[in-house]
């Protein structure tokens, strides 16, 4: 099989089969506790977070000095900030259903609270909860393109050393995607979609994970200079994925001193996955 095919076969597993998953279990867990969510956005924060200290940033220091480093690491962060700043904006009837402030909309609860206008109307009176989850699913797509590209960079920073980062990278991302698909579908199913439709509209945003990741191994490959950049990238943009979103929406969820323990549990995973590769 060729890398290609690879990448396109495990971010389609990852991307949109993590997605999917979220919207199926939207659709069989009318109400998951807050507190397994933030755990599990904790620990995939923790995992994620060792990806890219220990693999991104440690790859594109061989190919690159540590200014461009850090200043690609900042690019891809500030980057990644402002398009979910415009996300925000063009999909904020979403942040109407449930838990308010969150960057992304991972509300699982959407469907509780649209019950309060009969699953019809969000809070600004003007679109349906079907359309929320339609504009939300729209986000999470724009979105998925950056994240695709910084797998794609991974899997080449793997290829130049024969790890598996890449394929590491990816499943976390679906991990990640768990959550973001539960988001998308409970708006849908609680404004009348099918739940076949509403997973299948979730699967569907997952696409532009796909056509990311094939774009950044291709970037990645052309020569090691541009593999540095492209991991540093991904590196801001993942880290901007962790502070910026994993982190505050699971404090918001659940509030207790010890949930910090599965975020560290996810980091000693991520190395040991890692450290694992290369011996």
């Amino acid at each position: 099989m060729s890398v290609y095919a690879t990448i396109f076969f495990i971010t389609a597993l990852t991307g949109a089969g993590g997605l999917a998953l979220g919207g199926a279990l939207a659709a069989a867990v009318h109400s998951p506790s807050d507190r397994a969510v933030s755990l599990l956005l904790r620990f995939t924060a923790g995992v994620m977070l060792s990806v890219v200290c220990f693999d991104l940033v440690a790859d594109a220091a061989e190919d690159t000095s540590t200014l461009p480093v850090l200043c690609w690491i900042i690019i891809g962060f500030l980057c990644t900030y402002l398009l979910n700043c415009w996300i925000d904006k063009q999909a904020h009837h979403s942040h109407s259903h449930g838990h308010e402030g969150h960057s992304h909309g991972h509300d699982h609860h959407a469907h509780q609270h649209g019950g309060e206008d009969n699953g019809e109307m969000c809070a600004c009176g003007h679109h349906t909860l079907r359309t929320a989850g339609l504009v939300l699913a729209a986000a999470v797509a724009l979105h998925n393109m950056p994240v695709g590209m910084a797998i794609g960079a991974t899997f080449a920073g793997a290829a130049q050393a024969a790890g598996h980062g890449g394929i590491l990278a990816a499943l976390i991302i679906g991990l990640h995607n768990i959550p973001e698909g539960m988001s998308i579908a409970a708006p849908l199913l609680t404004g009348g979609s099918r739940p076949g439709g509403a997973i299948g509209i979730a699967a569907l945003s997952g696409v532009p994970t796909i056509l990311g990741a094939l774009l950044g191994y291709s970037m990645g490959t052309m020569n090691p200079l541009l593999l540095g950049v492209s991991l540093s990238f991904a590196a801001g943009a993942m880290l901007y994925v962790i502070f910026g979103e994993l982190l505050p929406e699971s404090e918001h969820l659940w509030q207790n001193r010890l949930s910090g323990l599965a975020t560290m549990l996810g980091m000693l995973l991520g190395m040991a996955l890692i450290f694992g590769h290369m011996h």
